[in-house]
């Protein structure tokens, strides 16, 4: 009995797991799903922030034809700080080739105001577009689970490189590099 329950139990955790894998565009591309494994990310529209290097407005993450390049930050985030200078430093080697921006999921324009993003911004030296997802739509299309997160996405909108932590300036302009190839 007990070998009953033990199998079906590794049988469920195989199917969750799975699920979780398709749900999320992370399955395999031996079952089908996308050319290298995912499908394309739907194209959010986000408020961007008035910020040095920035500008009012809106922005499409990913970029039509464009590789996309997102940093997911927090105002509140220690190792967010933390990332800004390798982040400073792999914008200005290869921001041209890719939209680059950084991204904060904080309620800017409610609890959060855009001055205080727009401060923080320009205390850590930020340089490039910075927008609001208020809502976390985007966040959620690309799991993003913990802060700092970067993600690289190809000119079809899929995306290549995820990762979560402090990175190096050589790190992430080697995986958005990589990007470029595809």
């Amino acid at each position: 009995m007990r070998r009953r329950h033990f199998l079906a139990g590794i049988a469920s955790a195989g199917l969750l797991g799975g699920a979780g894998l398709v749900a999320t565009g992370n399955a395999p591309a031996a079952l089908g799903f996308g050319d290298d494994g995912t499908e394309p990310v739907n194209p959010t529209t986000i408020r961007t922030v008035d910020a040095p290097g920035s500008r009012d407005g809106k922005v499409t993450i990913p970029a039509t034809g464009q590789p996309t390049f997102v940093d997911f930050f927090g105002t509140w985030c220690a190792p967010c700080i933390e990332q800004m200078p390798a982040l400073r430093e792999a914008e200005a080697r290869i921001g041209d080739e890719v939209l680059f921006v950084s991204v904060t999921t904080e309620d800017v324009g409610g609890s959060v105001s855009e001055e205080t993003v727009a401060d923080w911004w320009r205390e850590n030296g930020g340089d490039w577009l910075v927008a609001a997802d208020v809502t976390a739509e985007l966040a959620a299309k690309l799991n993003v689970g913990g802060y700092p997160t970067a993600v690289a996405l190809d000119a079809t909108g899929r995306v290549q490189w995820s990762d979560t932590g402090v990175h190096t300036a050589d790190e992430l302009v080697t995986k958005i590099q990589a990007t470029l190839e595809r």
